[in-house]
């Protein structure tokens, strides 16, 4: 489908007509000549006018005119007497003449007219395919902005389409098909708010520009389909993430609740006579247990600063032994985590207390789901933590289920989002004999 330019016939066919009028016409003259003695003045006449009416059929007004005058001075100077002589002796024949000459023009007229309308009634057809495309574009399952400007590049022959976005003060492409050629005409129009439809190819005249704004429009249209599409699947992953998030946190929450009320429930107790002993260990326990409470909190607010993109990332020379002893500091079962990290490492560039977090997170997450020691070695620009519990293939999604045991995820989701923020890289892999390694990489 494409939509045809100006009305009327195109040029090419104009010189053919002018060709046909050019040598057409002596032909025909020099062959009435041989045969004059045995015509009437009318077969001349009409024969000629034959002629031009070709000439109009083959390349419209602008030859058939020039055609018709020129066959009128051929018919008067070798058909009207006297002969060979651009003159009228009678006036009959002059009658003849100016007959001729005003049926060829008409003719032509009225053949012109007839090219013109057809071809104003082949672009109304095609404007109107068009206009269909652009409507089916919109419902169809090309409504999408690649098809949409794949339409237009089809309809108006154009080498190369494209969606501009004004980002920053500039035109940036948002979308195209096709390339740019040399010597190609540009076509801009409007196609929302901040948004230009560019069409590089043949020139546009100015009825394209309605077909042309009316894929713009649909153009606009699928733009703002697609902005409306991430908006709801936002929206909606945020809902399913508020709805696991609930879900997840109340399980986490019961359990270091429900082992602190009933330690407290115990000490409380006024019919038991708890020893030295027995009353440190109910402490430990509600300590564990609000241990574990204060790190669910914290991982909490931490995921909403990753989520909102609200981190702030302050970078200076720290070495690992150091962040590993504050991470530490207040985690449940630290007594099972063994620490390989020397003093001597050249310190990172990085944010103590966000690598803190990763590093506490990593740790707690191996203690929790590990068996036996935690291993913490430290390289140069590496840190790992070892544990000997179930593997792990990916760093799962925050509320999507850590590990074997379940939990919400969040500890490993923080730890990967913090790393990425400081430039480094989290990478988890197989602890040779079973378990967990997770690998802390960052610039020194």
């Amino acid at each position: 489908m494409s939509v045809p330019g100006t009305p009327g016939l195109p040029p090419h066919r104009q010189w053919l007509g002018a060709a046909v009028g050019l040598l057409g016409l002596p032909l025909l003259t020099g062959a009435l000549v041989a045969q004059r003695t045995d015509l009437t003045y009318a077969t001349p006449v009409l024969l000629v006018l034959l002629a031009v009416v070709a000439v109009a059929l083959v390349g419209g007004l602008r030859p058939a005119v020039p055609s018709a005058v020129g066959g009128g001075l051929l018919l008067n100077y070798y058909f009207t007497p006297p002969l060979h002589q651009l003159t009228v002796a009678r006036q009959q024949d002059l009658i003849v003449l100016g007959v001729y000459l005003a049926l060829a023009v008409a003719v032509s007229v009225v053949v012109d007219l007839a090219a013109r309308r057809s071809a104003e009634a082949a672009r109304a057809a095609a404007e109107a395919q068009a206009l269909s495309s652009v409507a089916g574009a919109t419902l169809g399952e090309q409504a999408t902005l690649p098809g949409i400007l794949a339409q237009v590049q089809a309809a108006f022959g154009a080498s190369y389409v494209a969606m501009l976005r004004a980002i920053d003060g500039q035109q940036v492409v948002h979308a195209s098909v096709g390339e740019r050629a040399e010597g190609d005409s540009e076509e801009r129009v409007d196609a929302g708010p901040g948004s230009t439809l560019l069409v590089s190819g043949p020139q546009l005249f100015a009825h394209d520009r309605r077909v042309l704004t009316a894929f713009a429009d649909a153009a606009a249209t699928a733009l703002e389909g697609r902005r409306l599409a991430e908006q709801a699947a936002t929206a909606d992953a945020v809902d399913r993430l508020r709805t696991a998030m609930l879900a997840a946190v109340g399980h986490d929450l019961r359990t270091p609740l429900a082992g602190a009320k009933a330690a407290v429930s115990s000490l409380r107790q006024t019919d038991v006579t708890w020893s030295p002993q027995e009353t440190a260990e109910l402490l430990e326990t509600i300590e564990d247990a609000t241990d574990r409470l204060q790190n669910l909190v914290s991982n909490l607010l931490d995921a909403s600063r990753l989520n909102a993109g609200a981190l702030s990332v302050n970078l200076a020379p720290v070495g690992w032994d150091e962040v590993v002893a504050r991470a530490m500091t207040g985690l449940p079962g630290r007594d099972r985590v063994e620490v390989d990290v020397a003093d001597t490492l050249p310190p990172v560039l990085t944010d103590a207390g966000l690598l803190e977090r990763v590093v506490a997170n990593l740790i707690d997450n191996a203690l929790r789901h590990g068996d036996g020691i935690v291993q913490v070695q430290g390289a140069p620009g590496r840190l790992q933590i070892i544990d000997h519990g179930p593997g792990m293939q990916q760093v799962p999604q925050p509320f999507g289920g850590d590990r074997s045991t379940g939990g919400v995820g969040l500890g490993l989701h923080i730890a990967q989002g913090f790393t990425e923020a400081l430039g480094g890289e989290l990478h988890p892999t197989a602890t040779p004999g079973g378990g967990l390694t997770m690998t802390v990489t960052l610039p020194a």
